[in-house]
Order: structure tokens, then sequence, then C-alpha cells
């Protein structure tokens, strides 16, 4: 797959892993550099998309679940230029959690957002009465659409499931608080200073939701970082308890997916190599995920 517009990008990339002071015997045979390069670029792309759909004025039908309009991406962006913070961050909490399959799309997220088209489970609705909202789940969990994405598959709308949504949702609305996400988000970047990276990894490490693990945790706090709802940026890839991720820095780094090269190591050679790239951890994840998947011919991963 070619993006003209990227074709630049494309070149810079991997003009930059080639000629990189260390060694990368992951791709030393041209197809898998092209291949790597390709994938870097698909994650740029992502990048750029949030990017996209916050310029201009979004109309409001994007923010309601119940207009066939809607868009999750826009409705973030919508609330965030409205100054509604508290909205914006919990649809990102229900983005993460729900995650986006390929085929049925944010379906499964509309419904429950949209109470089944008879109203809507905002933040404030659910933050201030969530056994209200558990009491609704449990009694329409089986007229709800859609699925979970891929890597949320084992997540359950089932009240007596091993990992209930019910249960997910009242360790946020517990961690949030009752001040807000933008109370909660300030009083974290006071304890934790000014830098970007060292922000995020603190709530990183302090997220306590019961079933978001690594990943999780990883893409939920990225969203928030992209949609300026708090001032954070990877600056690791989280490799411990990574599995993708992991794997492709190992391919990459040491020509072997599963070497034994621990992981600070490997981490701390990622960092010299964006260096190079520019590209920052979040991409870098991202890319080195898919590109292990098929190293030598160029998927395009879209879930």
């Amino acid at each position: 797959m070619t993006w003209p517009s990227w074709a630049g990008e494309k070149t810079r990339i991997a003009n930059s892993l080639s000629r990189h002071q260390h060694p990368l015997p992951g791709i030393a045979a041209p197809a898998a550099l092209d291949c790597l390069a390709t994938q870097f670029i698909a994650s740029l792309r992502r990048e750029s998309y949030y990017q996209v759909v916050q310029r201009g004025p979004i109309h409001p039908r994007r923010a309601d679940p119940n207009d066939p309009g809607f868009d999750a991406e826009r409705a973030v962006a919508y609330h965030v230029q409205n100054g509604d913070v508290d909205e914006a961050a919990w649809l990102v909490f229900l983005m993460t959690h729900f995650a986006r399959p390929v085929d049925t799309g944010w379906l499964r997220l509309r419904d429950v957002y949209g109470r089944l088209g008879q109203g809507r489970w905002d933040w404030a609705t659910v933050s201030g009465n969530p056994a209200a909202f558990n009491a609704w789940l449990a009694a329409n969990w089986q007229g709800i659409r859609g699925k979970f994405g891929n890597h949320r598959k084992y997540e359950s709308l089932r009240p007596n499931a091993s990992r209930p949504m019910s249960a997910v949702v009242d360790s946020y609305v517990r961690w949030i608080g009752p001040a807000g996400h933008a109370r909660f988000f300030a009083d974290v970047v006071r304890r934790a200073g000014n830098d970007p990276h060292a922000i995020f990894d603190v709530l990183y490490r302090e997220l306590p939701m019961p079933t978001f693990g690594r990943l999780a945790r990883f893409d939920y706090l990225s969203l928030i970082g992209r949609y300026r709802i708090a001032p954070i940026a990877a600056g690791s890839a989280y490799l411990d308890g990574a599995t993708g991720p992991a794997m492709g820095a190992r391919l990459l780094l040491d020509g072997q997916a599963r070497s034994a090269t621990p992981l600070h190591v490997l981490q701390a050679r990622l960092d010299v190599l964006d260096r190079d790239l520019g590209v920052g951890m979040a991409v870098m994840e991202d890319a080195l995920c898919n590109w292990q998947k098929s190293p030598d011919r160029f998927v395009h991963f879209k879930g």
C-alpha cells in the first residue's frame, strides 16, 4: 500500500533506519525495511487522524449517540472544544473499554452510551449514580448490539461475568473522584511535575481499573494526550507485559522475536532509535506491534 502524500516521510524513515548507528538485524532484508517503514507511516497516519478530527467546528449531532451522524472520535473533540472535559474523558474511557472492531465499529458504544435510544449515560449521570447505570446494564445487556474490539474480546456485559463492565465503571468513577476529570488531572500534574512523560508514567502505574491491562492503560492515556485533555505523552513503549510490541522490538533489534535481551535494555535502544526517527513512543509501539505480525509483507491493520 502506498500513500503518495507520505512518500517523503517514508523515505526519511527508511533512510534513518538503514543508517542507524547500531545494527538492526530485523530489517537486513530490503523487504523487511520497506515493510517496517510503511508500518511507521500507517501509525503516523493514525496519529494525524486525531489532529484532523479536532480541526474546525464540529456539529453537535456528531456527539449524539442516538443520531446517525454520531462519531466517537469527533464526539470527544466536540466536548473538548466546548470545554466539557468530563464528557470528553468519559468518552475516551468508553472508547478504550469497548475498543472498535472493524465490522461493527462503535455500535456497542453507541447502544450503551445512548441508552438504547432512550437518553444518554453521560458522565454526570453515571458518576452521580453508578448503581443506576449498573442496574440498567443488567436489565438491558442482551439487547445491546455490536461487540468488543479484538483487544477487549474477553470483556463482557453480563452482570455475573468474570469481567463485568459494571466493576470497571465503578472503579473508574472512584478513581476520577467527585471533583471530575479536570481537577483529577490537574492534581496529578502538580504531583508529577511538568514533564508530559513523567505525568503519563504516574497515571499509567496508578490506573486501577481491574480489566485495564498494559494495552488498555496505554491506549486510554494516549487518547487523553492526543485530545489534549491532559498534558501527557508516552515516553516509553511500556514493554513490560507487552506481547506484540516487545516481540517487534526484539525482532528489530536482535533479529529474533523471542530473544533474551532484558526489557529495559530494549527500551534504551528504542530511545536511541527514536532520536533518529522522531516519531514518539506511541507510534513506535504501534508500528513495531503491527510489523512483527507480518515483517516482510505490509498488512494494513485497522482494528
